[in-house]
């Protein structure tokens, strides 16, 4: 498979330069040990044709391979054993008591580029390195394809029913990319999941088909629960364990304007426009422009996009009870945009769709299409592309 350049890589390296320990998170399958493995080849090729002369010496191990596993039975020896190498551990979750060693050991070394660990699964993750490497750790969320990193060889109908996920996309064929996708799925619940304890493969996959139904609404936990036969605490727990493993995306309603009756609820999004389609049965683009959910698959494939470009940007939905809706309310550092998602060449805009914009008066509001065209619409409102919407959000 050819190796496509990664939006997240520069801002890798950096982290590489200065910080003792960094992490890569993000959904399996997304691509976060072939960027690794590139980067760190790559910088091996360029040291080694350096003034130095000196190539970088580094260590991989991956925690689903039991050879490599066995060999931290003795950990501190072993570990202790690769000083002055960068050390790159991969499915960090699967041993997460890891983590004061790591810390032990970049105190003592004190030099960036000791650890690279990547995990798919937040969870144990974060909770494990927020107690032992505050301070000596940089965060980096991978994605699937971002659509600026795959454009030049896609068309846009090919990512809504592929999405983004490198053996999804890049299959050849839409019958072997649908079967790799929903392989993903039943190996995520039968094998991925048992990780957790107190949730079950047969209720789990229930809800997230429900999710797919419902993909870009507001959640009400008791409907859910009543529909699955369990309680609204155990649907709230099960959807975090969904967003903890980046299968979903909740985005919390925007609260600025207090004056107004806001509607309270997260809105859920299924993280990729292919694993819905997969979980919804939809073979193809033809399949998919014909369904109830294209929309809100559209509006998705934006979030997705922001998430990756954008990743310590503020990302809310915004609705009240009298009509006002704004698909995506945006702050980056101070400055606060409205993106409001249209899956049509010719986009109309509602009265709710202003009545929102009135409310949240934000520096700019862009109206994102399919289309690869963008142009003045209102205003202070722009018709844009998807790949024209991260060069105007950049400040």
């Amino acid at each position: 498979m050819d190796y496509y350049s990664r939006y997240l890589e520069d801002s890798l390296l950096e982290s590489l330069k200065n910080f003792p320990v960094t992490a890569v998170t993000g959904p399996r399958q997304c691509g976060k040990s072939t960027m690794v493995k590139h980067l760190v080849t790559m910088l091996n090729g360029k040291t080694k044709k350096g003034k130095s002369g000196a190539a970088l010496d580094f260590v991989y191990l991956d925690l689903e391979r039991p050879s490599d596993l066995r060999k931290l039975d003795n950990a501190e020896w072993f570990l202790g054993a690769q000083k002055g190498k960068l050390i790159c551990i991969d499915e960090i979750q699967r041993k997460p008591d890891l983590f004061p060693l790591i810390r032990s050991l970049a105190d003592e070394w004190d030099r960036p580029g000791c650890f690279l660990i990547l995990g798919s699964a937040s969870r144990d993750l974060l909770k494990q390195s927020s107690e032992s490497l505050a301070g000596r750790v940089s965060y980096k969320r991978h994605t699937p394809f971002l659509w600026n990193e795959i454009d030049s060889e896609n068309s846009i109908e090919h990512y809504f029913s592929a999405g983004g996920f490198p053996r999804s996309i890049l299959a050849s064929s839409e019958e072997l990319s649908f079967q790799w996708r929903t392989d993903f799925i039943s190996t995520f619940l039968e094998r991925d999941l048992l990780q957790w304890r107190e949730f079950t493969p047969a209720a789990m996959g229930r809800l997230w088909r429900m999710l797919a139904h419902v993909n870009g609404q507001t959640v009400n936990y008791s409907v859910l629960a009543s529909s699955l036969g369990i309680s609204s605490v155990s649907v709230k727990n099960y959807i975090d364990l969904l967003a903890n493993t980046f299968m979903v995306e909740i985005v919390h309603p925007w609260f600025s304007n207090l004056a107004k009756r806001l509607v309270k609820a997260p809105k859920i999004y299924i993280a990729d426009s292919g694993i819905t389609a997969a979980l919804l049965g939809l073979h193809s683009f033809n399949e998919i422009s014909g369904h109830p959910v294209f929309g809100s698959l559209w509006e998705q494939i934006v979030l997705a996009n922001l998430r990756g470009w954008f990743p310590d940007a503020e990302i809310c939905h915004y609705r009240t009870s009298n009509g006002s809706e704004a698909d995506f309310v945006v702050r980056i550092h101070k400055n606060v945009f409205v993106v409001e998602c249209k899956a049509s060449f010719d986009p109309a805009l509602s009265k709710g769709n202003y009545l929102a914009f009135e409310d949240i008066a934000p520096r700019h509001t862009f109206v994102v299409t399919p289309s690869a065209e963008s142009w003045p619409f209102k205003p202070g409102i722009d018709v844009v592309s998807l790949a024209e919407l991260r060069k105007r959000l950049v400040i």
